[in-house]
């Protein structure tokens, strides 16, 4: 398998949400036999016979066998496999495009697998959306009606599907080009006009089926951070297949790595990254540059002393404890965790000099932090050159933990231990002490 060098674009981490995630899709013992007797295979299949076995025997086919995985509201959720690992089927089976053999798939909590057809063609219009490798644009209409095309077929009245059509193109930022026709565009033009046709139908699952593999590189990345900017604006529930691994980490928010029709393991990009469920999923990630796929918010640890920064006695209770666990700097948070600073205990020393000390005073000019997006490869040389681990801050201004040079290196090496508490550092090595 070829190396994989992962963009230096970070994903955006997850805003922070106290409410667990809305289960949108759960798909439950899905199996797809193509053949005409798959009631032959299944039985071999339960007594743990593979694909090639049963076929051997029966002439039957496995597309995907007992796949188990839920997709929550608003995720970017990638299946990636090999060629004939049942990827492309598995999406398909979604939507029913092919019928399951057997299992369930519930949108919304519905089990769409015992909707009729009129129902069936109900939800495709209302709940799916689909984008192919191909684009499969009309020649001879104009970029507007192309992406209007779906919603005429579902019977849209002309001026609303035109309307719904257009605030889709400027969407994807093609409203200048609404008037001309597919071949005046580029290749990754027309995939924009194909995604506008899927968002026109405002659909609350898209599924993108190898949507950007015909795509130049350049395009191909462009088009990814098309996807990444939508999903900002407006946070859509996306289903994308795909065989690159640089794709699937840059945009996915989990991944389902799937291998002779089963689902091997799902999970973050940093969860497979660092424990792949067996040597098949670990071959996906050789050769990856592990320092630009984690981010500043996947390594920190809450290790450091924290003290809080209350207005009367925080200065004296802050020296105390430094003094007290043999630490020479501390992070100074709120009680609602947002992030004021780092003070030492040469600081507070001299803050505890003044009448009235407060933490302002003992505050660290200039003390290094890192946003929590920021990937590994540009954190080295801040926590290089750092005299204490270098506090992590999400958008907000909370602090998520810190990273130090040993927990940066066993990051990078896991063969390295690194030990449960961070060890002090010396007073005399802090530049910070000038200050």
């Amino acid at each position: 398998m070829p190396e994989t060098q992962p963009s230096t674009t970070p994903r955006p981490p997850a805003c922070p949400d106290t409410a667990p995630p809305r289960e949108k899709l759960v798909v439950r013992s899905l199996y797809k036999i193509f053949g005409p007797h798959p009631d032959q295979a299944l039985p071999l299949l339960a007594s743990g016979h593979s694909k090639q076995e049963i076929f051997g025997q029966t002439g039957q086919t496995v597309g995907v066998m007992d796949a188990n995985f839920t997709v929550h509201e608003g995720e970017i959720f990638v299946i990636m496999g090999l060629s004939g690992s049942g990827k492309s089927t598995l999406v398909r089976l979604l939507n029913r495009l092919i019928e399951p053999t057997c299992g369930e798939i519930l949108v919304d909590g519905r089990d769409i697998t015992r909707l009729d057809s009129a129902d069936l063609r109900a939800l495709r219009r209302q709940d799916f959306a689909m984008v192919f490798q191909s684009f499969a644009l009309m020649p001879h209409m104009t970029v507007l009606d192309n992406a209007a095309f779906g919603l005429e077929l579902a019977g849209t009245p002309k001026a609303e599907r035109l309307q719904r059509a257009g605030d889709a193109l400027a969407a994807v930022g093609l409203s200048a080009w609404a008037n001309s026709y597919p071949v005046n565009l580029s290749g990754g033009m027309q995939q924009r006009v194909g995604l506008a046709r899927a968002l026109a139908n405002d659909p609350s699952i898209l599924l993108m089926d190898e949507a950007f593999s015909a795509l130049d590189p350049l395009i191909r990345s462009e088009m990814q951070d098309e996807i990444l900017r939508l999903q900002s604006d407006s946070r859509r529930t996306i289903i994308f297949i795909s065989h690159d691994l640089d794709e699937a980490m840059r945009i996915g928010d989990r991944i389902a790595i799937m291998e002779g029709g089963r689902i091997v393991q799902v999970g973050t990009p940093e969860d497979i990254l660092r424990n792949p469920a067996d040597d098949y999923v670990a071959s996906f990630f050789k050769g990856v540059d592990i320092s630009r796929v984690l981010t500043a918010a996947d390594v920190c640890r809450r290790s450091q002393l924290e003290v809080i920064d209350r207005a009367d006695t925080g200065v004296r209770v802050a020296a105390e404890r430094v003094r007290a666990h043999a630490y020479d700097f501390a992070v100074v948070v709120d009680r609602q965790r947002n992030f004021h600073g780092v003070v030492s205990a040469t600081s507070l020393a001299r803050a505890l000099r003044d009448p009235e000390p407060r933490f302002r005073t003992a505050l660290l000019e200039s003390a290094p932090t890192l946003q929590a997006g920021t990937p590994i490869a540009e954190v080295l040389g801040v926590v290089a050159e750092a005299p204490f681990p270098v506090p992590v801050i999400d958008d907000a201004g909370r602090y998520l933990g810190a990273i130090s040079r040993s927990l940066l290196l066993q990051t990078l090496d896991p063969e390295t231990p690194i030990p449960a508490a961070e060890p002090p550092r010396p007073a005399s090595s802090a530049g910070q002490e000038a200050h």
